[in-house]
């Protein structure tokens, strides 16, 4: 009988023990659910404080390199690009890096997806008009909606096989490639228009000292 009782108080010991534990283990895993969502959160956040950093130096960039700023006095136009370039400083002294764990396969696919871009890109002085289509082709293989032009099979491949963060970041820097070509364009334009304006008048000031 004593030795029924002391078997019963070991094993409600050891149930005790038991139970305790598990709670441990569970609120222990519950903070680290907790911490798991505040790391993403923050690695989303640093995201987001990257794509702002890139968005206002290409603006400023834009604005420097814009028609109106053609167009108005040296005096102005000096001031105003000191203003750009010290806002472009302050721009650069932030530093955000999100780094993003790759696989072996995924490095491999990262690197040649860069190469072709990198390539499409050395070929803007030389053409232009052909580098546009080609860089287009190679957006439309990063889109999830219907292209509206044809799609690079080969590229859409490798960017498949990159890291989800990697295939945004592809994306993105896509995106930025053809708005810059596209402000290229507006600016030939103008000035092409601008330029034909003053040989029009030009030519309708001589004509008008004749008659």
């Amino acid at each position: 009988m004593a030795q029924a009782k002391i078997n019963a108080k070991a094993n409600e010991g050891r149930f005790c023990r038991s139970s305790s534990m598990a709670d441990r283990s569970s609120r222990l895993l519950e903070s680290l659910d907790q911490l798991e969502l505040r790391v993403e959160a923050l690695r989303e956040a640093a995201t987001a404080v990257e794509q702002e950093k890139e968005i206002l130096l290409e603006m400023i960039h834009s604005i420097q390199n814009s028609q109106d700023m053609r167009q108005i006095s040296d005096g102005e136009r000096e001031e105003l690009n000191l203003t750009a370039n010290r806002l472009m400083g302050r721009t650069l002294t932030v530093e955000v890096s999100v780094e993003t764990i790759r696989n072996p396969q995924q490095q491999e696919s990262l690197k040649r997806a860069t190469r072709i871009i990198d390539e499409v890109v050395n070929k803007f002085l030389d053409d232009l008009g052909n580098a546009k289509s080609h860089l287009m082709s190679l957006y439309s293989a990063c889109s999830s909606e219907v292209p509206p032009g044809p799609i690079d099979q080969k590229f859409q491949s490798i960017v498949i096989g990159c890291a989800l963060e990697d295939q945004k970041k592809i994306k993105r820097r896509l995106e930025t490639l053809l708005r810059n070509i596209e402000n290229s364009d507006k600016a030939i334009k103008l000035l092409e228009h601008s330029k034909g304006a003053g040989s029009k008048n030009l030519q309708q000031n001589a004509e008008s000292k004749f008659n």
